[in-house]
């Protein structure tokens, strides 16, 4: 299946599953972007979003290749009870890379996807929340060199503070596969990401969070640092929200680390 092709099912993926929600929600009071942007922050807020987020790294191993990373990442919570909610989330990579498996090589398409399901207070108490669940690898690459062709699933947990405009706090996974091609090798992998941010009333922020990978069976660790900016605004009626800032990679397998990365992102914001 053709990249392009790819990218028009997500496209109406997004259009068929908030066409609805967006007719219900038309009627209510609007959102201030202080409340939005303090919502984008919280990876549990009861807020739908459809975030675009892009990862562009370059200077990239020996034939100092590129890779190119857009995560599609919708962001769906359900009301299970009155005091609790459950928060999901998708991560679908689309990733077009070159000279990085071999000097003039090239692949596109889709990487494993990342499911997590977090249950999470449906109010934070004193501007403290947290969520726990499981988190799922699902091998739905495209190209044997972009996946693992591996089933995997773990636990997920994050804890976090919001303040006077701060937040503050950390997510963590670890993952396991459980079935899958026989001839690869087995996952175990730990995923941590410690986060803090300052938002504005008008909605503007900055932030800077740590993406941490630990390969158990490769013994290897991938880090990264993102500075990022942080905006909400309107496209005529559509609220989103914009984000930029550099990647960098301070950690990686051998002979796999990144000069230099840049992170934007476009979020689709649909208040509850």
């Amino acid at each position: 299946m053709k990249l392009k092709t790819q990218f028009s099912i997500l496209l109406l993926i997004i259009s068929s599953s908030f066409s609805g929600n967006l007719l219900a929600q038309e009627t209510k009071p609007p959102v201030s972007a202080e409340e939005l942007a303090k919502k984008l922050s919280n990876p549990v807020a009861s807020l739908i979003s459809v975030p675009f987020q892009n990862n562009m790294d370059v200077g990239i191993g020996p034939y100092n290749g590129s890779k190119n990373t857009l995560n599609f990442q919708p962001v769906i919570p359900i009301s299970m009870t009155a005091k609790y909610n459950l928060i999901t989330r998708f991560i679908i990579p689309i990733v077009s890379q070159h000279d990085i498996t071999g000097e003039g090589s090239s692949q596109s398409g889709l990487s494993d996807a990342v499911v997590s399901a977090w249950v999470s207070p449906a109010e934070a108490k004193n501007g403290l929340t947290w969520g726990v669940g499981p988190v799922f690898l699902v091998p739905i690459a495209t190209n044997d060199l972009l996946g693992t062709k591996k089933f995997g699933v773990g636990p997920t947990a994050l804890v976090l503070k919001q303040t006077h405009g701060w937040t503050f706090g950390a997510l963590v996974n670890q993952i396991w596969s459980v079935a899958g091609a026989s001839d690869r090798a087995d996952v175990s992998q730990m995923f941590v990401q410690p986060f803090l941010s300052f938002n504005w009333k008008s909605g503007a922020g900055l932030g800077i969070n740590a993406e941490i990978t630990q390969n158990w069976i490769g013994n290897s660790t991938s880090a990264f640092i993102n500075p990022i900016v942080t905006a909400v605004t309107k496209i005529g009626k559509q609220t989103i929200s914009i984000v930029i800032g550099p990647r960098i990679q301070v950690a990686a397998a051998e002979g796999s680390k990144a000069d230099f990365g840049v992170r934007t992102a476009l979020f689709f914001v649909f208040p509850k």
